[in-house]
């Protein structure tokens, strides 16, 4: 925020681009809610495996970056302000930062090698965190806030298990009622194109990423909506993408946006200007989803292509 304020950036076009680039990575490994996904969409038999759904998500997730860096540079009324940041004082920030920058290395790495399964690599990816922590850096004391530490991870953790088991408890009960089934059949019957279900379904996801955290959306939602996509011939990872692109865009939108609390309680401002300082960025990222709706082949294309590369 300092420096964007000193690059004469206003107040609320630097904390709408700040806030707005707070999910920006969540279509990109090792991110949560794309293993989650798939792991839902494989248990209720739609066979989706972690490294397609990332691949699927790279090319949208750039286009993302591009729109928020266009919308960034445009707000940018510092062209005639000197840049100081040059290859050499970039080169020194990166080597100082190299212990952080190998912490996703060790993920991705421990993931895609088949070295470990997903649990594992997160289990390992903690270690990492751990040793940098205590033995390089030094910033946590082992026997004095180590255990202080994991009682707080604990209690966040515990939290979410809370809520995912509740959720994944309602999905077993929509299964058992046949809730799918009947909302494919009402939707074929209201519905006869597939745009027109893309259309639809964009909305039904804007207004559940209002409503819902992700992980929730995902263990509910996904598996009603999962069944309907095939239905109407969308290819499954087309599919996930514009699910998590609808859920990136619910971190932006009120009443439960957690980057809006976020916001509101890291820089101390109201959530009302936080929600105006968002809307621009909003309505920016909006427009790449419907791109990444509309435009299958920003999806499917690189899955098939390493796809085709393999065989």
């Amino acid at each position: 925020m300092p420096i964007l304020i000193s690059s004469r950036y206003s107040q609320r076009n630097a904390l709408g681009l700040l806030t707005g680039t707070g999910s920006l990575g969540l279509l990109f490994p090792p991110s949560l809610p794309p293993i989650l996904y798939a792991v839902v969409a494989t248990t209720i038999g739609t066979e989706i495996t972690i490294s397609s759904i990332f691949l699927a998500g790279l090319v949208p997730g750039v286009l993302l970056l591009i729109l928020t860096w266009w919308w960034g540079v445009r707000s940018d009324p510092s062209t005639n302000v000197q840049k100081t940041l040059t290859g050499t004082t970039a080169a020194k920030a990166l080597f100082q930062a190299k212990w952080e920058l190998m912490l996703p290395v060790v993920a991705l790495v421990s993931l895609f090698s088949g070295i470990a399964t997903p649990v594992e690599a997160a289990a390992l990816t903690a270690l990492y965190a751990l040793i940098i922590e205590v033995c390089v850096y030094r910033d946590l004391k082992f026997f004095r806030d180590v255990p202080r530490v994991m009682v707080e991870c604990g209690l966040l953790v515990g939290g979410v298990l809370l809520i995912l088991g509740v959720a994944m408890g309602f999905t077993d009960f929509l299964f058992t009622a046949s809730v799918p089934e009947r909302l494919v059949e009402l939707a074929k019957g209201c519905i006869h194109s597939k745009w027109t279900f893309i259309a639809a379904l964009n909305v039904f996801l804007l207004i559940v990423g209002c409503l819902m955290d992700i992980y929730s959306a995902i263990v509910v939602v996904a598996p009603l909506i999962i069944p309907l996509g095939i239905e109407f011939g969308l290819d499954p990872l087309h599919m996930a993408i514009i699910f998590l692109a609808n859920m990136e865009l619910g971190f932006l939108t009120p009443p439960v946006g957690m980057n809006l609390f976020l916001s509101a309680y890291r820089f101390n401002v109201p959530m009302s200007e936080v929600i105006r300082s968002v809307l621009p960025i909003l309505v920016v990222l909006l427009g790449g989803v419907l791109l990444i709706s509309y435009l299958p082949f920003l999806t499917t294309a690189l899955p098939h292509l390493v796809q085709t590369m393999g065989r």
